[in-house]
């Protein structure tokens, strides 16, 4: 008969394909059962929250179901920080815990499972006698709710032989709501008679498969396009397309965004990024938001269609009025799209201090990185250069493991998950010093799973979003600082190839490397300035400044 870690293994088999985990006491047996399947891959990684965060990242980049593993107590507990983040951007993750035996809690439990409904993640306990049944159960509400489930396997029970079991169903596709036809005549009307349309689309419309959809729309109606940070390049190299709205926006970008008098909102949250803190879109445009979210989530939203992206643009395709003689814009706004989100400042090749600024930075790695690339981003105030500095192919290649929980230190493993669900693709990790050091276990995982992946570390020598919130305020800026790291010579150490570039001459050493198409891991520890500011914090420190006035 097979054991209970046996029957887990193979419930999982139909939705997975990758178990991401640290081996300890209380997974022990499962990851045995792992490895013994012949379709399921395990990818070791160094720390537990980067089990979870490397199987975020694996489906944020491919699709498939997120599987992480650790042990029971302290391994638990390491991976709450990710497991946050993964309810916060509703990721379908199953997290198989070892967990206390049947027979009760040892000094070295806790109550997991009130721990992680702490987080808002259910927990699945198996048994003896269900384990398929129990797995299946985890499996089909994580995808069918879009969230993270916690299941747990009794210190016990791990090894015990399980009862027979009946295969559970399969589970039933997943439901997509349709949008109410009123609701499509609706908002179909409203588009028709606007002068300045815009659709704007986030991660949800890439999940749901709506960019053919809205592209035609957007071209029926004459209307312009933008993105949410995690849709960048839902829209390709059209002419109509703005690129990423918000936070990451060209000046030229937010200006056409806030002409828009009717905005179409295809999966995206409006979060606080999106809308520029409130001045994204003008305050009379009507906003129809279609999500799969029970309501409106933003107080900007006009009219609202609980509906799954596709499906309304699809819908509304098929009910909008064919606009004659092309976009509905001005000729002048209509040629300012051409390019906009590219529309920005180039900085210098120094800043001020002498140190990089790490505009040109970017520009000067974007000219030079291979078109089939992958960005994964840490957290920090450099998330403000690579969206709006690098081309984006895609929603999928753009990966960004915490910014939902607005957490630093995920980026290494965040980088293995990518490069597992895409192999072929250039892996270009960028991340900032600090959070460099809270991940550096990881960066033996990334050589040990990246095919090609370029890591550029953003090295101000700070936890730099601290130091232009706060600093700024007069406070101490004394535990805002950080000695700076050699972190060419720590990647050279772990078995990578790596640069220092102090300058943006440096580049050339790398260029061709860069460029082609050779295996391995190059790390560039780029000495940036402090005293280049990303727009999105100005904003930020801009606003704290208003609420701090009153």
């Amino acid at each position: 008969m097979a054991t209970v870690s046996a029957r887990i293994a193979a419930a999982l088999l139909p939705a997975a394909a990758e178990v991401f985990g640290v081996m300890g006491n209380g997974n022990a047996h499962f990851l045995d059962a792992v490895m013994a399947s012949p379709s399921l891959h395990f990818t070791a990684v160094r720390h537990e929250a980067g089990a979870v965060a490397a199987a975020d990242a694996y489906h944020r980049a491919g699709g498939r179901l997120a599987v992480a593993t650790t042990t029971y107590g302290a391994g638990f507990t390491n991976a709450l920080t990710p497991l946050a983040e993964a309810a916060q951007a509703d990721i379908p993750l199953v997290l198989v815990v070892g967990d206390a035996p049947t027979t009760g809690m040892r000094v070295w439990d806790v109550d997991q499972c009130l721990v992680a409904k702490g987080l808002g993640v259910t927990t699945f306990t198996v048994s003896a006698a269900h384990p398929l049944g129990v797995t299946t159960a985890a499996v089909e509400h994580a995808l069918r709710h879009r969230e993270p489930v916690v299941l747990a396997i009794p210190y016990d029970l791990a090894a015990t032989e399980a009862a027979e079991e009946d295969a559970p169903a399969a589970p039933a596709p997943l439901p997509r709501p349709v949008p109410a036809p009123a609701d499509v005549d609706r908002a179909a009307a409203l588009l028709s008679a606007a002068e300045r349309p815009l659709i704007l689309a986030g991660r949800g419309a890439w999940v749901s498969g709506a960019g053919a959809a809205a592209g035609a729309l957007a071209d029926r109606l004459g209307a312009l396009t933008a993105t949410s940070g995690l849709g960048a390049g839902l829209f390709g190299d059209d002419a109509a397309a703005l690129g990423i709205a918000g936070g990451w926006a060209s000046g030229r970008t937010a200006d056409l965004i806030r002409q828009a008098d009717v905005v179409l909102v295809l999966g995206a949250r409006l979060n606080q990024f999106t809308m520029r803190f409130g001045d994204a879109f003008d305050p009379d445009a009507r906003i129809i938001q279609s999500d799969v979210a029970a309501g409106p989530t933003s107080p900007v939203v006009t009219d609202f269609l609980h509906a799954d992206a596709r499906l309304t643009a699809e819908a509304l395709l098929a009910a909008v009025e064919l606009r004659e003689g092309g976009r509905r814009w001005s000729t002048r706004a209509a040629a300012d799209a051409l390019h906009a989100h590219d529309a920005r400042d180039d900085g210098e090749p120094t800043a001020p201090d002498g140190r990089l600024d790490p505009r040109s930075l970017c520009r000067a790695l974007d000219r030079m990185l291979p078109a089939d690339r992958t960005i994964v981003q840490d957290g920090g105030h450099f998330i403000g250069w690579a969206p709006g500095y690098l081309h984006v192919p895609a929603p999928n290649r753009l990966i960004m493991v915490g910014t939902a929980y607005q957490t630093i230190g995920l980026g290494f493993p965040s980088a293995v998950g990518a490069a597992r669900a895409l192999p072929g693709s250039t892996i270009v990790l960028c991340t900032g010093d600090g959070g460099a050091l809270m991940a550096l276990p990881d960066l033996e995982t990334v050589l040990r799973t990246a095919r090609r992946a370029v890591i550029v570390v953003f090295n101000d020598a700070a936890y730099g979003a601290e130091i232009h919130q706060y600093a700024v305020r007069g406070i101490d800026s004394g535990p805002m600082l950080i000695d700076e790291v050699d972190f060419a010579a720590v990647a050279a150490a772990f078995g990578a190839r790596s640069a220092t570039i102090a300058s943006l001459d440096d580049l050339a050493a790398v260029e061709g490397w860069l460029a082609g198409d050779d295996d391995g891991v190059l790390l560039l520890d780029c000495r940036i300035s402090r005293q280049v500011v990303a727009p999105y914090m100005q904003e930020i420190v801009a606003v704290a400044a208003r609420v701090s006035a009153r």
